[in-house]
């Protein structure tokens, strides 16, 4: 008997036009043989079931059932497509685990701690794994652009603390500069974090399970045309990602094992890609996306391309795992 399988996308964030883009690809790509599959557009103003007709469907939150024309249907899984808030931080995978459904991301803990850029660092640190010389700002704070430059250097990075793919980043050179900067953050997040620059190659780490296994994928290098790896760099193909990276041994092994490190310390489930970058031959931690973008130009699909995982055995490797933690 098919299983019911519902792909959540959208998101209450800047980002949810990149993860209606994954979900219709997740949609298109899962085992239709073994899985009936379902569009479910998450926004904060209506939850709904899309069908191949485009008719919208409510889907009730109080047991996440939807009634369609062909009958009422419940989930047996749920595939997590969603960049960002509600399904990146860890609501949506709290919701899910009341219910007792399935879901292919990691945790709601995992998916919280990861999501907050300042206590993912700050709780890897110890396990050696290296980030940059960092300054946080919550809103309302004073702003010393003394004390800041003192700490990290220019030029510098101002992110909003819980947001992703580049969103509200900007690269500080000088410091007249900074304050708008700073604002520009506090546009997506009320919480910032300034890193200092660090002068290496960028490279990207997908960490997965599959079939039952942590598997690294092959290493992306990021090479961007702008200044550094914004949002037109990501999806408007202003940068050059090269798989598998053009890295030395020394630096493939010690990042390899640094990614997989991150992975089973959060005791992590699901996709993961991690951002670092290269001082000589140490890789120092960006951050660690827990719903990686799933198109296929996306990092994560073609790093599964690379190690001759096709999108439908990634995707329904994904949902396998989830039903088999049930």
């Amino acid at each position: 008997m098919k299983k019911n399988i519902a792909i959540i996308m959208g998101g209450y964030s800047s980002e949810y036009k990149i993860s209606l883009n994954s979900g219709n690809v997740v949609h298109r790509y899962l085992n239709k043989e073994r899985f009936n599959t379902y569009r479910i557009h998450i926004f904060k103003e209506k939850w709904v079931y899309v069908d191949a007709n485009e008719k919208e469907h409510p889907v009730n939150k109080a047991d996440f059932t939807v009634n369609t024309d062909q009958g009422h249907v419940a989930f047996d899984c749920v595939f997590n497509a969603i960049h960002g808030t509600p399904g990146e931080d860890g609501l949506m995978q709290a919701y899910f685990e009341l219910l007792g459904i399935p879901q292919t991301s990691c945790d709601y803990y995992q998916s919280a701690l990861t999501f907050n850029k300042r206590d993912l660092l700050s709780v890897l640190k110890p396990y050696g794994i290296k980030s940059a010389p960092s300054y946080y700002l919550n809103l309302g704070d004073p702003i010393d652009e003394e004390a800041i430059i003192a700490k990290v250097g220019l030029p510098c990075f101002v992110k909003a603390n819980k947001a992703g793919s580049s969103f509200g980043i900007s690269k500080v050179h000088e410091k007249e500069n900074l304050r708008s900067a700073i604002d520009k953050a506090y546009q997506e997040d009320d919480e910032i974090i300034i890193e200092g620059f660090l002068d290496g190659t960028e490279v990207s780490v997908g960490v997965i399970t599959y079939k039952g296994e942590t598997k690294v994928l092959p290493i992306t290098e990021i090479v961007s045309e702008n200044d550094f790896f914004d949002y037109e760099a990501k999806y408007q193909g202003k940068s050059q990602e090269i798989t598998p990276a053009r890295i030395s041994k020394i630096q493939r092994d010690k990042v390899e094992e640094m990614a997989k490190r991150a992975y089973e310390v959060l005791k992590m489930k699901g996709y993961s890609r991690s951002e670092f970058i290269f001082i000589e031959d140490e890789p120092y931690m960006l951050e660690m996306n827990t719903t990686p973008g799933l198109t296929t130009e996306s990092i994560l699909p073609q790093q599964a391309e690379k190690a001759g995982i096709s999108l439908e055995e990634l995707f329904t490797s994904a949902v396998d795992e989830a039903l088999n933690q049930k």
